[in-house]
């Protein structure tokens, strides 16, 4: 559990704002990578407290902008920064530690009542929740055009579920849904393949001349026995 810079006490699940102290607590990017923040604001606006956002440069092979809310300390990413951001900061990892896994959730998830969408910071659209992947726990407000908003603290908590293995759990799932719908298409093609039997092609219990001249001695054998 993340403690609060000013007088360590526990702080909240995804939450940035000390319930004891009353410290805000950038947790997100301190220490993690070094940022400078430009001095001229950002176009987009945060979607939760309407204000022009600053540009902070990760400094992340070369410049890496992303932007950031002063009073929320909510971030907004472009389309793939955030997975780039993620694989670079968390390494090494080689195996799922579910128990982790279930731990950082239990610990780390929002327990809101109510679901509240918010506003695309570029376009101003309404986004799309969805959850980042398996068993994050995080759910992200995702533009399709344009990027992925995070609360403050939730990268924190996509942090620590990287490192339990969460990404290798997704690519798992990923591989498995995949699997099964090339079953399910195996399976469909097969049910409408013919069947060949020699020169007959059999068609669902039913059967279709193939070679002319053997369906008309078959023909001439089944009058036979039928006399």
């Amino acid at each position: 559990m993340s403690k609060c810079i000013s007088c360590s006490a526990p702080l909240p699940p995804n939450a940035i704002v000390c319930e004891y102290c009353g410290t805000r607590n950038d947790t997100d990017l301190a220490g993690i990578h070094t940022y400078t923040t430009h001095e001229l604001e950002s176009a987009r606006t945060c979607p939760r407290c309407n204000l022009a956002m600053k540009t902070i440069d990760l400094k992340l092979n070369g410049k890496f902008y992303i932007e950031r809310c002063q009073q929320c300390m909510g971030l907004f990413f472009d389309p793939g920064e955030l997975e780039v951001l993620l694989k670079a900061s968390v390494k090494n990892v080689f195996h799922i530690n579910r128990k982790k896994l279930d731990r950082i959730n239990a610990t780390m998830a929002k327990k809101s009542p109510s679901v509240n969408y918010v506003k695309c910071p570029e376009c101003h659209k309404i986004m799309n929740r969805m959850n980042f992947g398996s068993r994050s726990g995080v759910i992200v407000d995702r533009c399709t055009e344009h990027g992925v908003w995070l609360d403050g603290g939730e990268l924190r908590h996509l942090f620590e579920w990287m490192k339990a293995g969460g990404e290798i759990l997704d690519q798992e799932a990923r591989e498995k849904q995949i699997r099964k719908k090339e079953k399910e298409q195996m399976a469909t093609t097969k049910k409408d393949a013919p069947l060949h039997t020699g020169g007959l092609h059999i068609y669902d219990n039913e059967f279709a001349p193939g070679d002319t001249d053997l369906f008309q001695v078959v023909q001439g054998v089944v009058r036979w026995f039928m006399k």
